[in-house]
């Protein structure tokens, strides 16, 4: 039997056989290299390939993924997949993108880690390859970050989507800021700025990789708000098994918190941020849509409507938050705001628009003016209405009821002295909020109280 010569040939970008795995594993570039019969062990061995006997077993490439304590583990444990170098995939161009053939020694240079990136408060600049930033804006990066969760892109180390970018977590990172080509978890710091965790704004990264060994917990996301004030939990944008999605994310991420940074884009251009403003409104004043808003509602518009309410004299209608869920305490603070623009009506029903949403960003208009007088006072608490309760929170509720409308169920008085007759026309108000069951029983709470005095 003569032995077997081999033709000269590339790994193939979309074929997924043992071999081309390994050598684009190891290589990111193809590099076409002629092999004589001499190596065919050493080839036959990269592809876990057993020559002579009767079966051909591929060998087994190591796919990136970031474990949460929610995912599936890689199997039972038996077996450890056998690592590669860049476990997202090397830096390339777009898939399907013409490239010119690179030396050996550029290949060799393109696998070489990053450096270690630590996690610090302090900023710090990298500089991106000359001429590799595109200009883009803060909302066009969401955008297209959300067309792929809308799209469900399944997660594929060695695949790509049909506008040419890798399906990880960086080619998901490279298509989000509209990169020219795939990038990975060691590279993309290049084309962007460190920033602190306060400076954090949607589009922004979380990044972290690990030198040492970059299969084990690199990864990216991208930032997509706050999920609410206190700042512990945001909207987390990320490729990663069973595929892209966004979903509420403790900071920085769920395993290895404290070693990922935060990056900005050099190319991203909003709200004063690093990089020219692309045309068009800024993504920071651009009004979302009534949609945003509402009973319903809930997303990072709702919490920004509410920090700059709280900024603007708003803050006394909030017990806690703001957060992303629309609740009464932002329609009433929004109403607040409108009626001290002398707005009336419709203009003043707590749903913002377009000149309300543009007011708060621009600081334009009239502040929420301190409570007075006549303003409704703090709850009393939940012990002043009960069975022999007799105080004057009794009295001043009786009052109030029958000012709105709801004082039917007094035969004389009202009085101190908590009687059924309260209890019924508190639920008539309740009932007439749309409320029902425990929410309408006749017993004034907090929010019962803040509506009957508004």
């Amino acid at each position: 039997m003569e032995p077997p010569v081999f033709e000269e040939i590339a790994p193939a970008d979309d074929c997924d056989c043992a071999g081309c795995l390994q050598w684009r594993g190891a290589v990111p570039h193809p590099v076409r290299t002629r092999i004589g019969a001499r190596h065919a062990l050493v080839v036959a061995a990269a592809a876990g390939t057993v020559v002579g006997g009767l079966q051909l077993t591929p060998a087994v490439a190591a796919e990136h993924h970031e474990e949460r304590p929610d995912d599936p583990g890689p199997g039972d444990g038996s077996a450890t997949p056998a690592p590669t170098s860049t476990p997202q995939g090397g830096t390339g161009p777009l898939h399907g993108t013409p490239e010119p053939e690179p030396t050996v020694q550029q290949a060799q240079q393109s696998t070489e880690p990053a450096e270690a990136t630590e996690a610090t408060d302090g900023p710090e600049d990298t500089d991106a390859p000359e001429g590799a930033e595109g200009r883009t804006t803060r909302a066009a990066i969401i955008q297209r970050a959300q067309t792929w969760v809308e799209a469900k892109v399944p997660y594929a180390m060695n695949k790509y989507w049909k506008d040419g970018y890798r399906q990880d977590c960086s080619g998901y990172v490279s298509m989000a800021w509209g990169l020219p080509g795939n990038e990975w978890t060691g590279s993309l710091a290049k084309f962007a700025t460190r920033i602190t965790k306060a400076g954090l704004e949607p589009g922004d990264i979380l990044l972290f990789h690990n030198p040492k060994n970059p299969e084990k917990g690199s990864h990216v996301t991208i930032f997509g708000g706050w999920t609410d004030h206190t700042r512990n939990s945001y909207f987390a944008y990320e490729q990663t098994r069973p595929g892209a999605r966004r979903q509420s994310t403790p900071y920085a991420y769920w395993t290895n918190s404290s070693r990922y940074v935060p990056y900005r884009y050099k190319g991203v251009g909003a709200g004063g941020a690093a990089g020219a403003q692309a045309p068009g409104p800024a993504p920071a004043t651009r009004f979302p849509g009534a949609t945003s808003f509402g009973p319903g509602a809930e997303n990072t518009y709702v919490t920004r409507l509410g920090e700059l309410l709280v900024e603007r004299g708003g803050k006394r209608f909030y017990r806690q938050g703001p957060g992303p869920r629309w609740s009464e305490a932002d329609r009433r603070a929004t109403a607040a705001f409108q009626r001290a623009q002398g707005w009336s009506g419709r203009d003043a029903d707590g749903l913002p628009g377009p000149t309300t949403w543009s007011y708060l960003l621009t600081g334009e208009g009239r502040d929420i003016p301190a409570a007075s007088a006549g303003d409704a006072p703090a709850f009393p608490g939940a012990a002043k209405f009960r069975p022999g309760a007799q105080n004057a929170a009794v009295t001043q509720l009786g009052r109030q009821l029958v000012k709105k409308g709801f004082g039917k169920h007094y035969a004389k008085g009202p009085g101190p002295r908590w009687s059924e007759a309260d209890r019924r026309n508190v639920e008539a108000f309740q009932r007439a909020q749309g409320w029902r069951g425990r929410s309408a029983d006749g017993y004034p709470g907090p929010e019962t109280w803040r509506r009957l005095f508004s």
